[in-house]
């Protein structure tokens, strides 16, 4: 079976690898055009063209997915199969390509959480599970077949990170399983409006308004917000310090159990524990890491040794 993989960051360099190291043929990649990044912005090419290239495959990078000279190099690839993880939105003219279909991979049990982002939305609504979707494309947008699926519970404390990096190992398997049952004959579609769901959950792209933490919410949900943002593209807050205010990103926090009269939400407590707590609307939550705006990331003993208390801080 001739493959040619689509995908572009980090997510998708596992479920290549697999596929590279499978009795399959990985005949081609598609991926992003190179761009400047960092603070010299010196032209970087994307974690699965780096990928690709050390193995010697060949790399398509279409500035538009719909030119018809990236199309003759696509078909002259010859692909049974086309496997998409993590890129953009193709075209009929694309995904209509190859023989057998393309298939995606998706961080999500579909059809909930269908949209850019499936893992932070499944954290930030406190789900205790999700999982991986392998399906066939379609016109609509994350709405195909459903061929196979891996459930995954969550941890309680498990942030966007951690569950980015299981679903990512666990993604080549899923696909080449999928894989292995189509040209078997074993695989058995199921339509997406078929899965009995109470209601439709979406995962819209964020947006940093969105990331901005609401104080005024119960301690759970604030706590699921913050580990749904982080590390990447992280919650952030307000913090004033006497008349000066400025933004910081928090990664890190717990609910805190102890035994603390409440107060107005977003009002800042410090313990002689070196303990940086914020009221919610009912209860307090526990900032364990944040980072200021121009400065390194903190555990919050380190930012409270260099932090000048000038007056009554409070976050909003």
């Amino acid at each position: 079976m001739r493959i040619v993989f689509l995908g572009t960051p980090d997510f998708a360099v596992p479920s290549l690898e697999t596929l590279i190291h499978s009795d399959y043929q990985v005949v081609g990649v598609v991926t992003a055009p190179d761009k400047p990044a960092g603070r010299g912005l010196q032209v970087k090419s994307s974690p699965v063209k780096e990928c690709a290239i050390r193995h010697g495959i060949p790399v398509l990078q279409p500035e538009k997915l719909r030119d018809p000279e990236f199309h003759d190099q696509l078909k002259a690839l010859k692909a049974d199969i086309q496997i998409v993880v993590a890129f953009r939105m193709l075209p009929e003219s694309v995904w209509k390509m190859p023989p057998m279909g393309t298939w995606n991979l998706h961080a999500s049990l579909l059809p909930q959480y269908r949209g850019a982002a499936p893992i932070n939305h499944a954290i930030i609504n406190g789900e205790r599970f999700s999982g991986i979707t392998t399906f066939k494309l379609v016109h609509q947008i994350d709405e195909g077949a459903i061929a196979l699926q891996l459930p995954m519970p969550l941890g309680v404390n498990e942030t966007a990170g951690e569950l980015h990096d299981r679903m990512m190992l666990a993604g080549g398997q899923l696909l080449l399983t999928t894989l292995r049952a189509l040209q078997n004959g074993n695989l058995q579609l199921i339509p997406q409006e078929k899965v009995e769901t109470r209601q439709l959950k979406h995962a819209p792209k964020l947006n940093p308004e969105f990331n901005r933490i609401n104080w005024n919410k119960p301690t759970a949900e604030v706590h699921n917000h913050i580990r749904g943002l982080s590390p990447y593209p992280t919650a952030h807050t307000i913090l004033t310090n006497g008349t000066e205010e400025f933004s910081v990103k928090i990664f890190s926090g717990i609910p805190f159990s102890g035994d603390l009269p409440h107060e107005n939400a977003g009002t800042l407590r410090v313990t002689e524990g070196f303990e940086l707590l914020c009221a919610t609307a009912d209860g307090w939550y526990s900032v364990l890491e944040l980072q200021q705006s121009g400065k390194k990331r903190l555990i919050i003993k380190d930012f409270l040794l260099g932090f000048r208390k000038t007056g009554a801080e409070m976050f909003y």
